[in-house]
């Protein structure tokens, strides 16, 4: 077992642009990762700068081109602190371990695609209703109980040691705030008493290598050979990007976003696969079940 934990932050663009990686090491490493997340907690406080929603579109934009995850340049009239969205997700954490992850992927979505605040309680809460299965009242009832707020002091103290890492010696920290801390999405692996750090944006290459030389024995899931499977696996839906990452064989796992997307497409036309408008792009996922009852009315229809 490879211990894992991801400091992250739901604003930070480039740990977003870094989820097709994470998904890739999820289905390749499966249960030989234990993973553990840490909110950095980027802003308590907005910040006194005037906020320009043009420069937010454009430096949007940029990821969106060269990453591929879903962007969409909302007006958002403000700039918002991050600490009530991380609050959220260490709620979600202590009600119910494992559901933090559902909690900062809703709120990463929320916040590149639509008008979502992540200091503002009332539009976290709609965010986390969206998604299945969290009970996102019961969250944002808890953002401001002193054990949250003292489990996210922790989270951001943590995040905060990471002086004469191989992240500092990356030009991959920062003192924004004093301390040095890691930038989101930094991943430390651990195994026994060996510790490697991968700060900041990397390849998932670069997190290859580190695994490969923590336990060259670890077992790895091939890239399947459609993208029927990555539905099952990944039940609340993946972006384009990330199945063409997960799709990606070869020596340098080289993403194909045309050949991922004509995957989906014929998976939409078979009825095993909805796909939600996101952004520039969408999330696909496999049919529910009254999403599943459009799609064969559709194909009734086509057929007549």
């Amino acid at each position: 077992m490879i211990r894992a934990t991801l400091y992250t932050d739901a604003a930070c663009p480039w740990a977003y642009s870094a989820s097709p990686a994470l998904r890739v090491l999820e289905w390749r490493f499966r249960d030989h990762l234990e993973w553990r997340l840490v909110m950095i907690g980027l802003r308590d406080e907005p910040g006194s700068a005037p906020y320009d929603a043009a420069r937010a579109a454009r430096r949007y934009g940029v990821f969106r081109d060269r990453y591929g995850m879903p962007f969409a340049p909302a007006a958002k009239g403000r700039a918002a602190a991050t600490g009530r969205g991380c609050r959220a997700v260490v709620a979600a954490r202590l009600l119910d371990p494992g559901s933090e992850w559902r909690v900062v992927r809703a709120l990463q979505l929320g916040n590149f695609t639509t008008t979502l605040l992540l200091d503002d309680d009332e539009r976290i809460l709609a965010a986390l209703r969206e998604v299945a299965g969290l009970d996102g009242d019961a969250i944002v009832a808890r953002l401001d109980d002193d054990e949250v707020g003292a489990a996210y002091e922790a989270d951001k103290a943590e995040a905060r040691r990471a002086a004469g890492t191989a992240a500092e010696a990356q030009g991959k920290t920062s003192t924004s705030d004093g301390p040095v801390r890691f930038t989101a999405p930094s991943i430390v692996f651990e195994r026994d008493d060996v510790r490697f750090v991968a700060g900041g944006w990397q390849p998932v290459l670069a997190y290859d290598v580190l695994l490969a030389n923590l336990d060259p024995t670890l077992r790895r899931t091939p890239p399947p050979e459609s993208a029927d499977p990555l539905l099952d696996f990944f039940p609340d839906g993946l972006t384009t990007a990330e199945v063409a990452a997960l799709l990606a064989d070869g020596p340098d796992y080289a993403a194909d976003l045309r050949g991922a997307e004509q995957a989906l497409a014929e998976l939409l036309v078979d009825g095993r696969a909805e796909r939600l408008p996101l952004g520039q792009d969408a999330i696909w996922r496999r049919p529910t079940s009254a999403s599943a009852g459009r799609v064969r009315e559709r194909a009734s229809a086509a057929a007549v």
